[in-house]
């Protein structure tokens, strides 16, 4: 049986070059109009991808890790993504929807309750990916805490002591985050609430538990005001780059999306996840899944697809760059290498399209046929929630009572 490979959208904006919405047919006056996104994610429903992820921040989108830039020529501003999920999920019915909260300034009671609201209006599509935020802006709209400016080439390069301790402090509070939205999910037991009417019980208060965390940033006792969701714990996506978010990944998320630049530096990544789960304890209930990242820019052929990239970034100034790889080329080629990334063990793809609706449009009407031809889509017929599309089994409950067995009741009967 051949493996199945996983296949998610990030949506942002009008694509993720920078250029994207100044194309002809994209709908830039529509950014913030909730038909443009229920729009997107219904086309990527409609081809049968998994689940679409919407990118958030605590501070408006600019280049590298320092302040806001001056550029007027980009897309600046967006919609709150978890409550965009919410808003597009009455709108869908067997897609992931995949909002990015970040863990570094929200309270982590507030993260479990509202992915928990987001899983049940969504009837367990929700998910969440994690992000922390390291810049002084963006702390400076909290107000709560001040960070030192990051160097991105100190961070990467593990050089400043400083910089160093901040990227831990900020993953080792994710990571806490995501432990306590987990506790919170499980702290209400699958069947707290019974609703009986004649006896005016609503809820067996045996059942709804305190998660009781203290972490080094913050304690939490519980137990959620949101009751268990309908997937027990929604999905947890996280992006990593290097060593600590790979730990944080490789403990606590249900999937970790990489950024490789080409073959060689995907088999460095894998090396080093692979070292990260020999140092960290794995909490997720699951192994954990390797997604890879990718920005698409789909033509008629790769010398087309190359020539609008070229256009692009004469219109924008600017060569663009992007931390993973960018295939600019045909439908076959793109769909061709995920078969390779497939083949070479990874579950899935999360597909950056550079211009939105274009490049969506193309990978669901040309890449995704091409895949399933190529038999890495089959799904579970019965697949009703996200956890059970991308093969995820319902976590079992920390918190529950375990149910005598049948021996266990004859045993009580004859003692």
């Amino acid at each position: 049986m051949t493996a199945r490979f996983h296949l998610g959208i990030a949506l942002d904006g009008a694509g993720w070059h920078p250029a994207a919405w100044r194309e002809p047919d994209a709908r830039p006056d529509e950014l913030f109009d909730l038909a443009y996104w229920v729009d997107l994610v219904q086309i990527a429903e409609s081809a049968g991808i998994d689940l679409v992820t919407f990118e958030d921040a605590f501070g408006l989108q600019s280049a590298g890790f320092g302040g806001v830039d001056d550029r007027r020529d980009e897309v600046r501003g967006r919609l709150d993504a978890l409550l965009l999920a919410t808003a597009i999920a009455p709108h869908t019915t067997r897609i992931g929807l995949v909002p990015t909260v970040t863990t570094t300034h929200t309270e982590p009671f507030h993260v479990g309750t509202a992915t928990a609201t987001l899983d049940y209006v969504s009837e367990g599509w929700g998910g969440w990916r994690v992000q922390v935020s390291g810049r002084a802006h963006e702390a400076a709209h909290v107000g709560r805490r001040s960070f030192l400016a990051l160097d991105p080439a100190a961070v990467v390069a593990g050089t400043d002591p400083a910089q160093t301790a901040l990227i831990e402090e900020l993953f080792g509070e994710a990571a806490d985050t995501v432990e306590v939205a987990r506790r919170l999910w499980d702290s209400w037991e699958d069947h707290a609430v019974i609703r009986d009417v004649p006896t005016g019980r609503f809820l067996d208060r045996d059942k709804v538990h305190y998660i009781d965390f203290a972490g080094d940033s913050f304690t939490v006792k519980g137990p959620s005001i949101t009751p268990r969701p309908p997937q027990g714990q929604p999905v947890v996506f996280a992006l990593a780059h290097q060593k600590v978010p790979y730990e944080l990944a490789t403990a606590a998320a249900d999937i970790v999306g990489i950024t490789p630049k080409d073959d060689a530096h995907l088999g460095r990544i894998l090396g080093e996840l692979a070292d990260a789960a020999k140092v960290v304890i794995r909490t997720a209930p699951e192994p954990l899944r390797v997604w890879s990242e990718a920005v698409v820019l789909i033509e008629d052929s790769r010398e087309e697809a190359q020539a609008v990239l070229a256009r692009l970034d004469a219109v924008h100034k600017a060569t663009y760059t992007s931390d993973t790889v960018i295939l600019a080329d045909t439908a076959a080629n793109v769909a061709a290498q995920l078969l390779a990334w497939q083949a070479a063990g990874l579950d899935g793809v999360r597909l950056r399209p550079a211009r939105l609706p274009a490049d969506l449009v193309r990978i669901s009407t040309e890449v995704v046929p091409l895949l399933a031809a190529a038999g890495v889509l089959d799904r579970p017929a019965d697949a009703a929630t996200l956890r059970a599309r991308l093969g995820l089994g319902v976590p079992e409950n920390r918190y529950a009572t375990p149910q005598p067995t049948a021996n266990d009741l004859i045993g009580s009967a004859r003692s």
